[in-house]
């Protein structure tokens, strides 16, 4: 006799699963602002223009650098109008200016998962709590508000910053997706990560130690978040 084949775990169904907002997004130390090119295109093309240092951020995107200003300017334009993906500027309190840009894509809310990506910042914003906040407060969305079952994160699979940032938030590598994409006329082998429903308690507790309980940064927030592991 034939036994029956093997079937996933049964899900409980949401009536009313829904999208990230166009809003803001409010933290202590930056704000995650919905794209007005008009106001955003000086700011961000200055402190992302003008010299090598500042120019190695464009190395893994799929634009840019700009040849100018306007060139950006039209290229927010098209990102304002967008709901996939759903950009938002990142403003920095204590700078009190535009630092950056992070986007939700892919969001599938049937299935209850979308993407976090296009996350870029100015160099003088980075290796600092911008980027872990803004992830927070992305994350906050996606699982305590929506009730999404998983959040993905890619990269290429040189991008070895963008890798080590995943698994210091708490994402779990997932594999390599090979010949992937064409990006810039040259072959990206992709990064796949994911952080699930089930993990996020354990990952939200850890990041906001780490964010509002830490104020030397004396803990390593990749250290908190593997012993999760």
């Amino acid at each position: 006799m034939d036994l029956p084949s093997p079937s996933g775990t049964p899900i409980k169904s949401h009536a009313h699963v829904g999208v990230p907002k166009q809003t803001d997004y409010e933290g202590k130390f930056i704000v995650l602002s919905t794209v007005a090119p008009e106001t955003d295109a000086d700011e961000l093309y200055q402190y992302t223009h003008g010299s090598r240092n500042k120019e190695q951020i464009w190395t893994y995107m799929g634009y840019g650098p700009f040849d100018d200003v306007c060139s950006m300017r039209r290229w927010l334009k098209g990102r304002a109008e967008s709901g996939d993906p759903l950009s938002f500027t990142v403003y920095h309190r204590d700078l009190k200016r535009r630092v950056g840009m992070v986007s939700f894509l892919n969001i599938v809310p049937d299935m209850r998962r979308l993407e976090l990506g296009h996350i870029w910042y100015a160099v003088d914003a980075q290796r600092s709590r911008v980027n872990t906040e803004a992830i927070y407060l992305m994350l906050c969305e996606a699982f305590d508000n929506l009730k999404y079952r998983r959040v993905e994160w890619k990269c290429d699979s040189l991008n070895k910053r963008s890798r080590l940032a995943a698994l210091r938030l708490g994402f779990r590598f997932e594999g390599i997706f090979r010949q992937h994409m064409i990006v810039k006329g040259r072959n990206r082998d992709t990064a796949w990560y994911s952080l699930l429903d089930n993990e996020w308690p354990d990952v939200k507790k850890n990041m906001e130690l780490w964010l509002y309980q830490n104020p030397n940064q004396q803990l390593s927030l990749t250290e908190l978040n593997s012993s999760n592991s």
